[in-house]
């Protein structure tokens, strides 16, 4: 039975735990292995670029994985310490076969993961990643001579990333005062670099990386300190990204947080405003908050939901030719100017609809009005068997007295041995009292 090495966004894990320096080799060989008998390379000598965040662990897993490729015959660009929308681009931008991210995200330093691209910087499909798993450790025939890989360094990686950003924009944004929290990560020198390059004044925090600070107390999954800078600064805005700056949240002059429902909407409203949004429609997934629902359908735009993942969003968005799509998590794509979601490119495009409207960001995120929403997780379960008829009559029943002022969703985890009940109603108190219902009938019908 072939290994399962990759989860739903490249393989993570423990550094030199489970993602251990062989296994970065031995994936670099089977990744050039697979694509090339797929025709993946474009010319005579088959080409990647690699790029990290700051964890410590890249370091020898960027070599590891370089050394895999280069023995494979491929030609590696290191773009070293890069966002992972920004090895994205450059996969296409410099017409490599394959793009190689070192990084864990939003996950804890000593965790670390591996994630290959497709030409044009797209992820690789479940079939090509199944292929590479079960090339891992085989048998091969090495080049030799000169027909292993060279191995070079590229020194305007930040440059032509920030470059790209910015010319997304069109108009600049003087006289907006911005915190921006790079969690210590890969974002840390690219970030405040572009919004400065885009005329903002940019206060940047937590963007002195040591190789074990990454997401340490900062970023995406910790907005006390960004909402507190925000106020002792009098800035107008601050937002948050995660280790490899594919995600962002913010909060407003008032030290608020604005997650990624609302600045979807934002984003939204200002692509149907100037005749840009596709086919009227934005790609959500099932775990969006129903005020984001209602307030797209008040504007006229429909709201296409998916399975929680960026990765279904994406291929939803491609399916049905959409141009934006993203996550509550602040995971949000914008297939106008990326591949996966950008979180600086999520920055600057707010930051241009609060110029173009001039309107601060908490009256731009005040379109949605969020429902309270309440999850619980109900562990020692059979979660694969959610089509439970009583269950199921059960949450048919509580969604009919909600009626359109809250919403149900019962759904197996796709990772833990446990069921998520989540409730949306028109108070804290209601959405409680329905979840912990469901939660009872769950534990009665499900109990292994």
């Amino acid at each position: 039975m072939t290994q399962r090495i990759f989860g739903t966004d490249g393989a993570r894990g423990l550094a030199n735990g489970e993602i251990t320096a062989e296994l970065a080799v031995d994936l670099g060989v089977a990744a050039a292995r697979v694509l090339v008998d797929h025709g993946a390379f474009s010319g005579q000598r088959p080409v990647a670029v690699v790029g990290r965040d700051t964890r410590i662990s890249g370091q020898f897993l960027e070599h590891a994985v370089v050394a895999g490729l280069a023995s494979a015959g491929v030609d590696v660009i290191r773009l070293r310490v890069l966002p992972t929308p920004g090895v994205a681009y450059l996969t296409d931008a410099l017409g490599a076969d394959v793009g190689v991210v070192i990084s864990a995200s939003h996950n804890p330093m000593p965790d670390n993961g591996i994630k290959f691209l497709a030409r044009g910087g797209v992820k690789l499909d479940d079939a090509l990643e199944r292929e590479i798993e079960a090339h891992v450790g085989e048998p091969w025939d090495r080049p030799v001579g000169g027909d292993v890989g060279r191995v070079t360094p590229y020194a305007r990686s930040i440059e032509e990333y920030a470059d790209h950003l910015v010319a997304t924009l069109d108009q600049p944004l003087s006289a907006i005062r911005v915190v921006l929290d790079c969690a210590n990560g890969a974002a840390s020198d690219v970030g405040p670099h572009t919004l400065r390059a885009a005329g903002a004044d940019v206060i940047a925090l937590n963007d002195d990386p040591d190789g074990l600070n990454i997401n340490e107390r900062c970023g995406s999954t910790h907005l006390e300190g960004l909402g507190k800078a925000v106020l002792a600064r009098g800035a107008d805005v601050g937002f948050a990204l995660d280790g490899d700056a594919d995600r962002c949240l913010a909060v407003d002059h008032t030290g608020a947080t604005v997650d990624g429902d609302q600045l979807m909407a934002m984003l939204a409203l200002d692509l149907h405003e100037t005749g840009r949004l596709a086919h009227e429609t934005v790609v959500a997934t099932v775990m969006s908050n129903l005020g984001f629902v209602q307030a797209m359908g008040r504007a006229g735009i429909t709201v296409h939901q998916t399975a929680v993942g960026d990765r279904y969003v994406l291929e939803a968005m491609r399916d049905g030719g959409y141009n934006l799509g993203g996550e509550q998590s602040g995971h949000i794509i914008m297939r106008e100017h990326a591949t996966t979601g950008d979180g600086i490119l999520t920055a600057l495009q707010v930051l241009q609809r609060m110029s173009r409207t001039a309107s601060s960001l908490r009256d731009l995120a005040s379109v949605v009005t969020r429902l309270p929403q309440v999850l619980v997780n109900v562990p020692g379960v059979d979660k694969d068997r959610t089509d439970d008829a009583e269950l199921a009559a059960a949450v048919a029943v509580e969604q009919d007295k909600l009626g359109d002022t809250g919403r149900v969703l019962l759904r197996p985890s796709g990772t833990e041995p446990l069921v998520r009940v989540m409730v949306e109603a028109a108070s804290s108190e209601e959405a409680t009292a329905v979840a912990e219902r469901l939660a009872d009938v769950v534990r009665r019908r499900l109990a292994l």
